[in-house]
Formats: structure tokens, C-alpha cells, sequence
């Protein structure tokens, strides 16, 4: 019988240790559709347990050094907390370091009590370090991968007993473990970014029974449960308000670092925090399907995906282990064969060079900066699909913008209110009397507008009637009322020259003008338009400092458009059909990369085309599952963030590049003039791959200080 089968792996640390296990699954039976990330630690395949047991998998993973932790559990604050509490001395590889550091500190002891034992109780010390590290050389051998780390420690430590270096070969095995544990604690920080997300959401959340209150799990909340959400309190899960009024701290979610007003009928996200009065939210996603378990999927999901410049790392360091044990050998080979040189000096430092030759450094260097940059933009509200997205953005040329939703608020707002008989909040309530109960976004403005002054709107009678593109008319305790377009007035002789050229200078700005009538005459006109975001400028601003060009792609007409560009400095391209969109898509990317910014809509042909698709202001839903990258807070400031953080992200990864392969041929001279000891080059290898981890998680702390 076929089945899907995952399990999660403790102890991986890089891609070399990901592709030993996906080597030895490839050579049992009945295993396919393999798939190993280590950034998540989890195995998937399909199994075909006539062929091959899930206990003979477990097993291969055990062998090779590695912990199978049993199927892939439910993601919870509560089950997550377990492997990262577990203290490093009761890891297996914390109790690798106390073994080897108990052996040969029993060595040293032995050789200063007697002498003559000394060579042997190193050779023991060896011997018994070397075991497990052996045996898991000769499993990942058997499995596929023959030049991996553990053979390269097992073939020094042998050959410096051979030569007579048995202290030596025991400090290397001793300094091999103390790396492979701090390797593993680096990693473990690496994955603290996803951790953190998943602490966002509480343990348990009071549940509403009638009257009652009582306090659950949050894995029992069920989609209809209503929730009891107090000031101070975590939001247990996506939901919808339908009582009482807070402030929402929804930092913690999308990076929003002002409290939302949430009132009945709001959207409220799991782990976001109430601050000054108490919510009624009715669930309406389930714990694994909450914002956060989409948030976290999304993230992992880009973690296992691989950057163009690290699956070329990956590609070098295949080629690299067995051509550096190959320069390994001519080193021990050549001076003696050709030279006449001594045979052990030449031994011991080719064992030197096969130290430091190993590529862990190398292989870590891009994904731990990669894994890190997700993480802190995660944590920000900037959700990257993987690494090449990241990597791509590095590299963005050009920035386009959709107007609507994007650039504006996508809802028209009130701008200009001109009074021409009467009182202007008169005029106001009379023009939002005639549009209430219209869904038209026009009439919606005017009503919100009025209701935020808090005028009496008057009663109509009879409702309102619609003449198709003129006007809204009414019947008031006043007259007959209508709202309708300046057309429409001049067709009823209700303006004056003057204000038909007031009319004619708001719509020269790119606003709409509506004209309210009674009786003929005109009381007042209203200009709308759907405004800028608030940070749109600032947005922009910013990306214009980091060299990068901006440019509106829009379908609504010049005017408008050209207003709405003009008051923002950028590029405009207006009245352009779907198809003349991507046509400047193209052009642009013609000349480099380039990023397209919409709300994840209608825009998705266009954010398809471009080099790097951003989805903001469509909502939480199509913003995780839109495009190449999610914008989960809706300000233009965000686009920036992202490109700084990829720049920043990229920088680091040549900085990991140029540490390991830097200290490498720093070694290598110095080993090839003898001033290299072989406990020494150990300690390179282990100190290079520490310092290319700390280095990229100093990316988990990009931009709490300063935006750049």
C-alpha cells in the first residue's frame, strides 16, 4: 500500500546534511516524491510499505546520525515548545562533546601519570570518539554520499595515528564535535524566527457558552465558536467582532505599528492583541488555519525553495569536496615523489588541507542568511515566497504601482465641499439623505462623511429614484433633492458661468464633482477623489533613495491619474488596457528587473509578467496566496523594507561566501608552510561555519535600529 508519509528530523543543520538523507531514501525500494528540508527539519515521501516499512526509514535516518521524531504533529505553541527547550547537554550531540571531552581529558591524565602509556590512551580516546563518527561516514557512503564530513574527520583522525599524532587526532575529534554542537545551536537560533510567530498565538482562549465563559484550548475552537477577547488579551484566532469596541495591536501579525480601531463587523486576526476594551469575536478559521499557521506554511514553504545563487553553492561544493581531497593527496604525494621531501611532514599536512577542505561553511553561507531575511521580514509583515523572490528584489530596477487600491485607498474621499445657498452640513445631510442605501462608492462617501459629523440626515419619502448617469433625486420634507453630475445641472440651467468654471478647476485636479439641487437651484457642489495613502509619498521617497525608478501602470483616465502622480513625484502611464499593461511590463524588464506592486486581484496577469510580483491591499486572504511576495500590512513603506532587507540579505550572503572561502585559503597557506597544526585547521573549519551562522543571524535583528 502507497501512503504519504513525513517525519520530522532532528540534527540537520545545512544542505549537505538535507541531501545525505534524500541520497539514502533514493536507494531504498518502494520510496518516492522525496523531499527533505532542513530549515523545517522534515522528511515527506511516498511510501510503499509492501516494499519498504516506515521502520527501515527511521532506522536509515538514525544511522546517519540523525533523530526521526514520529509523523508530522499539528503546529502548536505547545508542541513547539518541547525541541526547543531540550537543554544542548541532553542533545546527542551535546553528549558526543562531554564523551570525547571525558576520553581524552582521561588521555592527558593517563599520559602524565605514565608516560609510556601515553600514545595508547590517546589511540583509545581516538578509537571511541571515532566510533559513532565512523560508523554514520560509512552508512552516508553505503547511502550515496561518499565524500560527506564524516569521512573526511574519519580519514585525518586515522591518518594521524598512523603518522604517530595520536594526542592530535583526538583534540580533532573532540573540536569536531564541539563544532557540529555549535553548528546545531546556530541552526536552532536560525529557526527561532518561526518559533516566535508561532508563540504569537495563546494557549488557551475563553470560550462563550450563553452566559458562561469558559476557558479552552485553542485546538478546540471550532469555525462559529464565539471568543471573549480582553484588553491585554491575544486574539486566539481569525475571527469576525460582533460586540464591543478596541484598539488592535496588530504589529505582531502585519507589522502595523498603529492600533486598528475593531468594531462589529471588523476583521480580527490570531495573534493580534486588544488594548483598551473588551471584543466578542466569532471564529471563523480553525488554529491551523489561522493567519499565523498560513503565515508560518508560507515561510517554511520559502525556506525549502532555493535561491539561484545557492543552488549554485550547492552545485560548487559537489564539485569541491572530492577535487579538495584530490589536492589533499597531491599535497601528501608529490613533494616526497618529486622533491624527496620527508613523507611525514607532507602526510600530516595533507591531513591538514582534507580539514580544512570541508565545505560546511561554504554549503551554510547562503541558505542561513536566506532563512534569517524570511524570518525578519515574516516578522515585519513582508512575506517573500522563497529565496529567489528575495533575491530578485536585490536586483529591482523599476517599481510599478496600480493607482487604485495600491497607490490610493481604493475608496473615494471627500475633498472639496462648495456651498452655494444655505448652510454647508445642511446641504450635506440633504445630498447623504438622497444617497443613503446606495451602494455606489460616491453616495457611500457622502453618507460616511455626514454620519462622521454626527448631522441629522432627514427622512426621504418614497425612497430614491436613479436617472442611469445623471443623478439621484429624492423627496425630502424640503422638496425634491438630487445628486447628480455637473452634465446633469447644466442641463437644468442650475449653474453659473462662474461655477461651471469651478466646476471645470476641481475636475482639472482629477476629482469627480457632484452637483446638489432643490427645486432647480443648486445648493452646493461636493468633489471627490479617491486619495493617496497617507505614507504613499514617504513610500516612494524612499525607494527613489535607493536608486530605484517609479512609475504608475493604470487603466483609469489621464486626468485622474496625472493628478494623483503629479502630487506623488512618479511616473505615470494611464488609460492603459490589460493588454498594453503587460506589453509595459515587458519593456521595463527589457532593461532589468522590475516589481509589480497591486492589491492580488485583478492585477494578478500583470504581477504574473513582472520579475517580482508584490500582492498588497487585496485582503489577508489573497495577500498570502498572490504573487511572488505578500505585503500583509498596506503601506507603500513596505516596498521599500523589502528591498532594503533583500539588499541586505544579499550582502550578507557574500560576506558568508567571502568568510568561508577566505579563511579556507588563509589555511591553506599557512598549512602548506607548516605553521598549521591539525587541531588547528579543525578549529578553522568549525570556527568559519560558527562565524557564517552568526553572521546571518545578525539578519534577525535588521532594521530595529535604523531602516536600512
Amino acid at each position: 500500500m502507497t501512503i504519504p508519509l513525513k517525519l520530522h528530523v532532528g540534527g540537520m543543520d545545512c544542505a549537505a546534511c538535507a541531501t545525505k538523507i534524500e541520497n539514502a531514501m533514493k536507494r531504498l525500494p518502494g520510496v518516492t516524491d522525496i523531499s527533505v528540508s532542513y530549515g523545517q527539519e522534515l522528511l515527506s515521501v511516498t511510501l510503499d510499505e509492501d516494499r519498504t516499512s516506515r521502520a527501515v526509514i527511521e532506522g536509515k535516518i538514525r544511522a546517519l546520525g540523525y533523530t526521526p521524531a514520529g509523523p508530522d504533529a499539528a503546529r502548536t505553541p505547545a508542541n513547539n515548545a518541547q525541541p526547543a527547550s531540550i537543554p544542548w547537554w541532553r542533545s546527542p550531540r551535546g553528549g558526543l562533546v562531554i564523551g570525547t571531552a571525558a576520553l581524552l581529558a582521561v588521555a592527558y591524565i593517563v599520559s602524565h601519570i605514565e608516560p609510556s602509556w601515553a600514545t595508547w590512551a590517546y589511540v583509545a580516546a581516538t578509537a571511541i570518539g571515532l566510533v559513532p563518527i565512523g560508523r554514520r561516514a560509512i552508512v552516508a557512503a553505503l547511502s550515496g554520499t561518499p565524500f560527506s564530513i564524516e569521512m573526511l574527520m574519519s580519514a585525518a583522525a586515522l591518518g594521524a595515528v598512523a603518522i604517530g599524532e595520536a594526542p592530535e587526532a583526538a583534540l580533532v575529534i573532540f573540536l569536531f564535535s564541539v563544532g557540529e554542537l555549535l553548528e546545531g545551536v546556530a541552526s536552532s537560533r536560525a529557526r527561532a524566527g518561526i518559533r516566535a510567530l508561532m508563540d504569537l498565538v495563546p494557549r488557551t482562549a475563553r470560550r462563550l457558552r450563553g452566559s458562561d465563559v469558559e476557558t479552552v484550548p485553542v485546538e478546540a475552537l471550532q469555525i462559529g465558536d464565539v471568543v471573549l477577547v480582553r484588553p491585554g488579551d491575544r486574539v486566539p484566532s481569525d475571527g469576525d467582532v460582533i460586540d464591543g469596541t478596541s484598539g488592535v495591536d496588530e504589529a505582531p501579525v502585519t507589522g502595523e505599528s498603529v492600533a486598528v480601531l475593531k468594531e462589529p463587523g471588523s476583521t480580527v486576526y490570531a495573534g493580534s492583541i486588544g488594548i483598551d476594551g473588551e471584543l466578542q469575536v466569532r471564529i471563523s478559521r480553525t488554529t491551523a488555519d489561522n493567519t499565523i499557521a498560513r503565515i508560518i506554511h508560507a515561510v517554511e514553504e520559502a525556506q525549502a525553495t532555493k535561491a539561484p545563487v545557492a543552488r549554485f553553492i550547492e552545485t560548487f561544493s559537489q564539485w569541491y569536496t572530492p577535487a579538495a581531497m584530490a589536492v589533499s593527496l597531491l599535497v601528501i604525494v608529490a613533494p616526497p615523489l618529486l622533491f624527496g621531501a620527508d613523507w611525514f611532514t607532507w602526510i600530516y599536512r595533507g591531513l591538514a588541507v582534507l580539514l580544512i577542505a570541508c565545505p560546511c561553511a561554504l554549503v551554510i553561507s547562503t541558505p542561513a542568511a536566506v532563512a534569517s531575511g524570511l524570518a525578519n521580514g515574516a516578522r515585519r509583515g513582508l512575506l517573500m515566497k522563497g529565496g529567489a523572490a528575495l533575491e530578485t528584489l536585490s536586483k529591482v530596477k523599476t517599481v510599478a504601482f496600480d493607482k487604485t487600491g495600491t497607490l490610493t485607498r481604493g475608496k473615494p474621499q471627500i475633498t472639496d465641499i462648495v456651498c452655494l445657498a444655505g448652510e454647508e452640513n445642511e446641504m450635506l445631510a440633504k445630498a447623504a439623505a438622497v444617497e443613503r442605501g446606495s451602494s455606489h462608492p460616491l453616495g457611500l462617501a457622502l453618507v460616511a462623511e455626514a454620519e462622521r459629523r454626527g448631522l441629522d440626515i432627514p427622512r426621504t419619502f418614497g425612497g430614491s429614484s436613479v436617472t442611469p448617469g445623471k443623478a439621484v433625486t429624492a423627496r425630502l420634507k424640503a422638496g425634491f433633492v438630487s445628486v447628480g453630475s455637473p452634465r446633469h445641472a447644466a442641463e437644468k440651467s442650475a449653474l453659473t458661468p462662474d461655477q461651471a468654471g469651478r466646476v471645470a478647476a476641481l475636475e482639472q485636479a482629477g476629482k469627480t464633482v457632484v452637483v446638489v439641487l432643490q427645486g432647480g437651484q443648486a445648493l452646493g457642489m461636493i468633489a471627490l477623489r479617491d486619495e493617496p495613502r497617507p505614507d504613499a509619498r514617504a513610500g516612494l521617497e524612499r525607494l527613489q533613495s535607493l536608486g530605484v525608478r517609479c512609475v504608475m501602470l493604470t487603466g483609469d483616465n489621464a486626468r485622474t491619474a496625472m493628478s494623483i502622480g503629479s502630487l506623488l513625484g512618479l511616473d505615470v502611464r494611464a488609460e492603459l488596457l490589460p493588454d498594453a499593461k503587460l506589453a509595459a511590463i515587458a519593456a521595463y524588464r527589457a532593461e532589468g528587473p522590475i516589481a509589480m506592486i497591486g492589491d492580488g486581484i485583478n492585477d494578478a496577469p500583470a504581477l504574473a509578467a513582472a520579475s517580482v510580483g508584490i500582492a498588497m491591499g487585496g485582503g489577508t486572504d489573497v495577500a498570502l496566496e498572490t504573487a511572488d511576495v505578500a505585503l500583509m500590512k498596506e503601506r507603500i513603506e513596505g516596498v521599500g523594507e523589502l528591498i532594503s532587507l533583500s539588499r541586505a540579505t544579499m550582502r550578507n550572503i557574500w560576506q558568508n561566501i567571502a568568510l568561508a572561502l577566505g579563511l579556507k585559503a588563509i589555511f591553506l597557506v599557512t598549512t602548506l608552510v607548516g605553521s598549521t597544526p591539525l587541531w588547528m585547521a579543525i578549529l578553522a573549519d568549525t570556527g568559519a561555519t560558527v562565524l557564517v551562522t552568526a553572521n546571518a543571524l545578525r539578519l534577525l535583528r535588521y532594521g530595529r535600529r535604523s531602516p536600512d
